[in-house]
């Protein structure tokens, strides 16, 4: 975690001491042509993120959200919060957000993936220009749009299971929108956190107000939110200065605090406990030493798919950039200790390792060994993982950089350097490809589903308008999402909410389309 402001920055280390030019080392101000390179090889994430969210039409209501969509027809947003907390899992944030996009029932689905794709981008891109400035550092302004975009797209597209990652709105709220929010409730610290008296408490009110939405949003992204703000309190002499670690500390133990409230506000609910009963969660304790031990063998498994996901080698190259092109700002106090990569490096690793754990040891009393193939649940602790590469390929670029400026020759250095950041800027290139692929296959089964979907969504209606009380449903099924009558029409859930939702009395499987 970096803090600080515009107006803070790290000690002075050898190699980065300022030059001639205004505030940046190395005496050379960046061309207009960086500006411009890196501006155009952000397209290509934009234009991955454009395209998905453009697919976004073609997304649908399944699973849980047909029993979502009647209540918030017949009983408003409200309603739908009030189901949550009493009855189904006691995540009141949660139901808010699904009231929100369940409100325009199909538009809602179409216009989620746009919205929140947007929202996410525009997040983790101020989160990247803020922590640039707090270590008291500036990039041409194509870089942290590259960085972040490239972050964006890696998150959302080189995940196992796009289609639940980002397109179906009740997974994402919870687990994709959610780790992104919580990592966003520091933007305040970071522009204004070392500045005035009302800036800090503005700052500190912030994070308490966004622990306690977690904690009734998402389990898992609390339980990450925790162990990141908990390093922050515990190792801040390394990470901080004197100055502002007291303050730090602070900040962190507010978040912490929180996230404690809105979690004792979950797990204390009807619905929480309802949903520990359907999943038998009661008589299973997640800390019983069989438990702890599946929970390994099943996080050892996930992280054989995550660290064999060559697709994210497009974030460590972005991170590359970063660190190769941005330049100290000079005549600043500080704010962080001395860069130390292997510390930070490690500290990182160590992060993301236990929060991985610990959201399948949580998760692991209601999915079991499912929780290896439910690849949703993974993204409150990828997020950590996506940021920790682009840091680490940020230390690497900047220790290149630092590299070459101790060759003493200039145009030798400059010409490796131009060399690695080519390299660079084709691994995102190739990485981006790679993701675009199964993003396209994906498009086209998406198509499908929505025209059969449609089609028979209008007879349904018709059903329902010439008063017959009994349909047949046939189930549409896209990126492994459930559906009434799965299993060849073993599984009935949810057809009574299908049901409900044209207002019939029962739906029946039908094997084809009518």
């Amino acid at each position: 975690m970096s803090v600080g402001a515009t107006s803070v920055t790290i000690p002075g280390e050898p190699g980065d001491s300022p030059g001639p030019g205004p505030g940046r080392d190395g005496g050379r101000p960046p061309r207009p042509w960086t500006t411009l390179w890196t501006t155009g090889l952000a397209l290509l994430p934009l234009g991955l993120l454009a395209v998905a969210s453009y697919l976004g039409r073609y997304v649908r209501p399944s699973a849980d959200e047909w029993c979502f969509l009647p209540v918030v027809r017949d009983e408003g947003i409200w309603g739908l919060v009030e189901k949550f907390y009493v009855t189904d899992n006691g995540r009141i944030a949660n139901g808010l957000l699904v009231g929100v996009y369940a409100k325009a029932p199909v538009a809602g689905h179409q216009w989620y993936a746009v919205v929140s794709g947007v929202l996410m981008l525009v997040l983790l891109w101020a989160l990247t220009v803020y922590a640039l400035r707090a270590t008291g550092r500036s990039a041409p302004r194509g870089v942290p749009l590259l960085a972040a975009s490239m972050i964006t797209a890696a998150f959302l597209f080189a995940t196992p299971n796009t289609y639940k990652t980002f397109y179906w709105p009740a997974a994402s709220v919870s687990h994709t929108l959610a780790p992104v929010l919580a990592a966003a409730a520091a933007l305040p610290l970071l522009r204004y956190g070392a500045g005035s008296r009302r800036s800090r408490i503005t700052a500190l009110a912030v994070v308490l107000v966004a622990g306690v939405f977690m904690g009734t949003l998402s389990e898992e992204a609390s339980v990450v939110a925790l162990v990141v703000l908990a390093v922050a309190v515990l190792f801040a002499p390394l990470l901080f200065a004197e100055r502002i670690r007291r303050y730090v500390r602070v900040w962190a133990l507010t978040g912490m605090a929180g996230v404690a409230i809105g979690t004792i506000l979950l797990v204390t609910s009807p619905g929480s406990r309802n949903r520990r009963q359907r999943y038998d969660a009661e008589t299973v304790s997640m800390l019983a030493p069989e438990s702890l031990i599946a929970s390994l063998r099943a996080y050892v498994r996930i992280l054989e798919t995550i660290l064999t996901t060559w697709e994210y080698v497009g974030v460590v190259a972005a991170g590359v950039l970063l660190g190769l092109l941005a330049r100290r700002r000079a005549g600043r106090r500080a704010a962080l200790m001395p860069c130390r990569p292997l510390l930070l490096t490690a500290l990182g690793a160590l992060t993301f390792l236990a929060c991985g754990y610990l959201c399948t040891v949580i998760t692991y009393p209601a999915f079991g060994e499912r929780v290896v193939r439910t690849e949703r649940t993974w993204n409150d602790y990828l997020l950590v993982y996506v940021l920790l590469l682009a840091g680490a390929g940020a230390l690497i670029g900047r220790a290149l950089r630092r590299h070459g400026e101790g060759d003493g020759d200039g145009s030798r250095a400059r010409g490796r350097n131009g060399v690695v950041m080519a390299l660079a800027a084709a691994l995102c290139a190739v990485s981006v490809a790679g993701m675009a692929v199964p993003l396209y296959h994906l498009g086209h089964d998406m198509k499908v589903r929505a025209q059969k979907w449609d089609h028979q969504d209008r007879y349904l209606r018709e059903q329902a308008a010439s008063g017959a009380r009994t349909a047949p449903y046939t189930p549409l099924s896209v990126g492994k999402m459930l559906e009434p009558f799965g299993d060849h029409g073993r599984k009935t859930w949810p057809a009574n909410c299908v049901a409900d939702y044209y207002h019939l009395d029962k739906v029946t499987y039908g094997t084809r389309l009518p």
